[in-house]
């Protein structure tokens, strides 16, 4: 390879357009240390040695000229020369400190990015925690979150959530998620010598501070005050605020009826629905559940009644916006309703205590196997859950794709829950007469 002495002149002659590969030329004063000229012209300079204790001999980039002068990269030559003779390959230290400042964003990106991987909800929800809960760390290495800043971020949610309002679950929820992601992380990224990028999880630091949350099962609808919660969203629905407000009832409604997941009702399509003339007939589709294979369920036929009053109006003329394809639309840039959270402070107000879209689902499960008596395998089915005593002929044999079967189950729930909003109609009239349904 041809030698030159490095300076501004001779490499300003010799880079220049020409030739079809690369040419290097070493430098005739410092060892190691050389210039790559293109056949385009651009000159790089460049470093080489072998590291002490190895056979590896190593080329890395310093720059390019121009943007380095020739003593600088002389001396950035020399800093990796010695570099070398200590055993050390610079390339490995740049692994490092590249695995070292990758941010929490970057993380982020990387988890939910993964193709396949996580549902488009909890995909969002992840991104939501890291845009609004830890938006002050996303450009930080995440390697810099200590433990001291876990608990006190932790503290803060559980105090004044984003709102200025407690938020104990949010803040639980919010570092599962963190502690999800530095996981990834530490599996993910790798230092050189092989130890992973982060020894030890620091949100280990809330191990005996998780905020207190009580009883889950306990958060559910009271037999005592059902029937009221069901004659209130009856009457809401006769003169709501808006189209928003009605979708947000109505959700509410059939959530109380199919103990479904909040999502699982908010996103559902009307291609997914199917209303027959045979009450037993009518189901609803889900594609994408939190686990396991998409399934058809049964309807009622008070959830089926929901459904039809809600059924979208055809297009009278070409000028009519297109009829939504969600069954509870929302003005919103979704398309369709996200919560129904005024829907629930009135559940809430009437049964005296705070709860949540999720805690329907518990409500129906309650009905479903303490006031009903609909076996646990049933009812496990009905709520999307895998059934404990799940069997080699259940697992092998029995559809479970299609629940059209358990349409008894289902209206006798729903047929409960009415009964329910007759009794406390009755008692509201002081009246101890009550039609049972057949």
């Amino acid at each position: 390879m041809p030698q030159l002495k490095l300076t501004k002149t001779n490499i300003d002659r010799v880079a220049k357009p020409g030739g079809k590969a690369d040419v290097l030329y070493w430098d005739k004063d410092t060892k190691g240390f050389g210039l790559r000229v293109t056949p385009t012209g651009l000159a790089k300079f460049i470093a080489q040695g072998r590291v002490r204790g190895t056979t590896i001999e190593v080329r890395v980039t310093i720059g390019s000229y121009g943007a380095w002068t020739v003593d600088e990269a002389r001396r950035k030559a020399d800093e990796y020369r010695h570099q070398f003779e200590q055993g050390i390959d610079p390339r490995e230290v740049a692994r490092q400190q590249k695995a070292l400042g990758v941010t929490l964003q970057e993380v982020c990106d990387a988890y939910v990015g993964r193709p396949g991987k996580l549902r488009a909800s909890t995909a969002d929800e992840i991104k939501r925690h890291v845009a609004k809960v830890f938006s002050a760390w996303c450009d930080k290495p995440i390697a810099s979150i200590t433990r001291d800043m876990v608990r006190d971020r932790h503290a803060e949610l559980v105090e004044k959530g984003l709102t200025g309002k407690a938020a104990p679950a949010s803040a639980n929820a919010a570092m599962v998620t963190l502690r999800i992601l530095i996981n990834f992380a530490t599996d993910e990224y790798r230092r050189p010598d092989g130890r992973p990028l982060i020894e030890h999880n620091p949100v280990g630091a809330l191990k005996h501070h998780w905020a207190k949350l009580g009883s889950r099962t306990e958060r559910y609808v009271d037999k005592g005050r059902l029937g009221a919660v069901w004659n209130k969203l009856q009457d809401e629905r006769v003169d709501p605020r808006s189209r928003d407000a009605l979708a947000g009832i109505d959700l509410t409604i059939f959530l109380l009826l199919t103990g479904a997941r909040r999502d699982e009702g908010a996103g559902l399509t009307w291609d997914r629905v199917h209303l027959a003339d045979d009450p037993a007939d009518c189901s609803w589709h889900l594609d994408e559940r939190k686990r396991g294979d998409p399934i058809t369920l049964p309807l009622s036929s008070q959830a089926a009644a929901l459904l039809r009053v809600r059924l979208p109006k055809p297009k009278i003329n070409e000028n009519d916006p297109e009829p939504s394809p969600f069954v509870f639309p929302s003005w919103s840039k979704a398309g369709r309703i996200m919560d129904a959270r005024s829907a629930m402070e009135t559940v809430s107000e009437v049964v005296g205590k705070h709860l949540s879209l999720h805690d329907l689902r518990r409500t129906f499960t309650n009905i479903a196997m303490r006031d009903c008596r609909i076996e646990k395998f049933r009812t496990d089915l009905l709520t999307g859950h895998k059934p404990a005593q799940e069997d080699t002929t259940s697992r092998n044999y029995l559809d479970l794709t299609n629940l059209g079967w358990l349409h008894q189950e289902v209206q006798q729930v729903s047929n409960w829950i009415e009964q329910q909003g007759r009794v406390a109609a009755a008692q509201a009239r002081s009246s101890n007469i009550v039609q049972i349904r057949a």
